[in-house]
């Protein structure tokens, strides 16, 4: 039995939480064998419980041949794993396998699982660190193929057990309890369990209502008045309102607004559906809404150009303690862009674009400074999925903006408008207050 087998199987002989092997091994490590030399099978040497079957010194971890790599060509194996992450399960363990752009997953058995482990890692992984209960271990292998096998007494803070396949964080919108509107857009299935198909469209909706979270858990509010500006089908509206009346428990008042009377209608119907008493549908325009009550909270998601500008202008005149806004279509800085000293990032036709795009946004967070926010551009959508990735969030601060801060924004934003020769919607919107 090898010194890997020995440390590993020592390592599974109480039960383990997490295990991450790393560090690839440029090339096949060889172990240095025990005395006598000898291989093992769950019917023979290995301790009760444990199954394990070698992986054969030319094979790489999924018992693919390897061809043989001359030290002085040492390159590592196509295809080979770059990490390797171990859970506990409630019935067994999960296994994950990280390439450079995918994740494979194997779950085994509690039984199987230090054999597997002891394959996957002898010759193709040069470190190994594990969590118990009480101990912490790790495994560090030279290059030469000294192994170093350490255990020490564990911080006391357990590793919790990974439930189920894809619950590996606690999110906001629990799988497992029946959320109407997740139903309905085929993301839940009538039991609550998530459809396999929509897990990124079910984290996407959780990271949005994080974000949203993070500014509501440091108050405690009692009640709400929220605007949702270009509301469309309002998949969005629906969750934030079962979030803010069913989790936070707050007294959530929301009005959805849109230009066609059809998506209206329907949202009107869903809202009534399920039982959202106090969310509402109108049709109205962004530019020019009278809101009928004192709004506290400003959402637009995938507002076109300009509307952006025209719901923020509200949203500052309002006075409303938060914002969070998904931007898209920016073409309004792109047309008027032109720059004597940066010419290299006007010359490229989608360099221009993007930048315009990034421009409008920084411009529109020092307004928000300005005014008093604290003003964050964050990342909210991951650009596989769309290009709309920018989510800003403006939270009021209580005393307002600093004197300094303001002549801060107010001078960056000066500067940026004179060297591209632009003047963006909201600017013009507030140049009086500016």
């Amino acid at each position: 039995m090898s010194e890997l087998s020995e440390a590993i199987l020592t390592i599974f002989s109480e039960p383990v939480s997490r295990v991450v092997i790393s560090k690839p091994a440029p090339v096949k490590v060889s172990m240095p064998a025990a005395s006598t030399a000898e291989s093992y099978s769950s019917s023979e040497s290995a301790p009760a419980g444990v199954s394990y079957t070698p992986v054969p010194e030319d094979a790489d971890a999924a018992g693919n041949p390897v061809p043989a790599v001359s030290a002085d060509k040492a390159v590592a194996p196509a295809n080979r794993y770059k990490r390797i992450r171990i859970s506990r399960l409630n019935n067994g363990y999960q296994i994950e396998k990280f390439t450079d752009k995918q994740v494979f997953h194997e779950n085994v058995s509690g039984e199987a699982v230090a054999g597997r482990c002891i394959s996957l890692m002898e010759g193709n992984f040069l470190e190994l660190y594990a969590w118990a209960d009480e101990k912490e271990s790790t495994i560090s292998i030279t290059k030469k193929g000294k192994l170093f096998f350490k255990q020490t007494r564990s911080s006391g803070v357990p590793v919790p057990v990974m439930h189920t396949h894809n619950r590996q964080k606690q999110y906001l919108l629990p799988e497992g309890q029946v959320i109407a509107p997740l139903v309905d857009m085929g993301i839940f299935t009538a039991e609550g369990k998530v459809v396999r198909t929509m897990y990124d469209k079910y984290r996407q909706i959780n990271r949005f209502i994080e974000i949203i979270d993070d500014v509501i858990s440091k108050n405690d509010y009692q009640s709400l008045n929220i605007i949702d500006f270009g509301c469309g089908k309002s998949y969005l509206t629906f969750i934030v309102y079962y979030y803010l009346t069913e989790i936070r428990n707050i007294d959530a008042h929301i009005i959805g607004l849109d230009l066609k009377a059809d998506v209206i209608r329907k949202c009107n119907e869903a809202a009534a559906k399920y039982g959202y008493s106090n969310l509402h549908f109108e049709m109205g325009d962004i530019n020019g809404y009278k809101s009928p009550f004192d709004v506290d909270m400003v959402i637009t998601l995938h507002a076109c150009d300009t509307a952006t500008d025209y719901a923020l202008f509200n949203a500052i005149n309002w006075n409303a303690k938060m914002i969070f806004s998904v931007p898209c279509c920016q073409h309004e800085l792109n047309k008027q862009m032109s720059s004597d000293n940066l010419q290299i990032l006007t010359r490229y036709g989608i360099v221009q674009e993007r930048f315009a795009a990034l421009l409008t946004d920084a411009i529109r967070g020092n307004i928000l400074e300005y005014f008093g926010y604290k003003t964050q551009l964050m990342e909210f959508v991951d650009l596989s999925h769309t290009p709309k990735n920018i989510l800003i969030r403006a939270a009021k601060r209580q005393s307002g903006s600093s004197q300094e801060l303001k002549t801060r924004a107010l001078s960056e934003i000066h500067s940026a408008m004179e060297e591209f020769h632009v003047e963006p919607t909201l600017y013009r919107l507030l140049k009086d207050r500016l």
